[in-house]
């Protein structure tokens, strides 16, 4: 049995030899946003050989980055974060998507999630422009906040326009846009049976050479041991988990998170660990996560249940962690528990 280590996922891989009618199991991978994909697939006879689907993928990684990157000045969205206050810019359409994302997510959230806090993360220490990990001042704080909010963000045709001086940050949800573009493109390819990998977040579909469905363990939000938490199949899902407990720093005994919570510009101070998402679409799946932990473990929970979404929940305790599962989770992992 292998297994691949991510972001809170374990993916159990099985078996790698190919069968006796020809069919296999490919793979390949590499760098991408800062971190690593993978993409593995079943390849049946008259299906791609794996160099020429890697050609493709990362084609599509190449134009993710170029367009949402904040880490490199040249990017579309980069570039749009440099203008002034009262300015447009011509996008592609893959930025105006995740701005309309965005935006559906900051409603539902009354302002909790936000594309526009990569000022905030810059001066907690967290962004990419950030000098080091500090609490800041109330005064940096508040001057700060003022160049936040996705209500000065407005799209004009095929322009994103601004009121304020705001930054736009897709790392919530640009892995999952990834993915999503990533499986229509294989299954346009002729492949079905496969499951990619970008940054942590998943999608699968199919099923693995063996015939058995893809198997994915929800790990406790620690590094010192790996303990699954649930394990589940997907077949048509996308997979994310946001949790608090890789970046953070420590100051005056008290521990922040590099999850912010818009409303405030502050670090969330709950109890919730992690958030993991089932969803069929691995965009949303990305976000919903993230918007699941900043709201933290009862109005997390509360949205969930109330919006159908499959979530499943880890809390710190005293004696350790306690989990909580929406019922969608339940219903959409066929609760797997093996």
């Amino acid at each position: 049995m292998l297994t691949w280590r991510r972001y809170g996922l374990l993916v159990l891989i099985g078996t790698l030899s190919a069968c006796g009618n020809g069919d296999s199991l490919e793979s390949f991978g590499g760098p991408t946003m800062g971190s690593t994909y993978s993409v593995k697939y079943v390849r049946h006879a008259g299906l791609p050989a794996p160099a020429d689907v890697q050609v493709e993928v990362e084609k599509i990684l190449a134009e993710v980055d170029r367009h949402l990157s904040t880490y490199r000045s040249d990017s579309d969205i980069a570039q749009f974060n440099a203008l002034p206050a009262n300015h447009c810019r011509v996008m592609p359409a893959s930025v105006l998507q995740l701005v309309r994302v965005g935006e559906q997510l900051s409603m539902q959230s009354a302002g909790a999630f936000d594309l526009t806090v990569e000022p905030l993360l810059n001066l907690w220490g967290f962004g990419p422009q950030a000098r080091e990990e500090k609490i800041p001042t109330a005064q940096a704080l508040a001057e700060v906040r003022q160049h936040v909010g996705h209500d000065h963000l407005r799209i004009d045709g095929e322009q994103l326009c601004k009121d304020a001086a705001v930054e736009v940050d897709f790392n919530s949800i640009a892995a999952g846009y990834a993915l999503d573009t990533i499986a229509a493109k294989l299954t346009a390819m002729g492949i079905h049976d496969y499951l990619a990998e970008a940054t942590g977040e998943l999608k699968a579909a199919g099923r693995k050479l063996d015939g058995t469905a893809w198997r994915i363990a929800v790990e406790e939000p620690r590094d010192d041991q790996q303990v699954a938490e649930r394990i589940i199949a997907i077949d048509g899902y996308g997979l994310s988990t946001s949790g608090d407990y890789r970046n953070y720093f420590v100051q005056g005994g008290q521990r922040f998170s590099h999850t912010l919570d818009a409303r405030t510009g502050l670090p969330v101070s709950h109890n919730l660990a992690s958030v993991t998402v089932i969803h069929p679409s691995a965009l949303m799946a990305d976000g919903l996560s993230t918007l699941l932990l900043i709201l933290g473990p009862e109005q997390g929970w509360d949205y969930a249940e109330k919006h159908d979404i499959g979530a499943f929940f880890v809390m710190r305790a005293d004696t350790g962690f306690v989990t909580r599962s929406s019922h969608a989770f339940e219903r959409l992992s066929g609760r797997k528990t093996e």
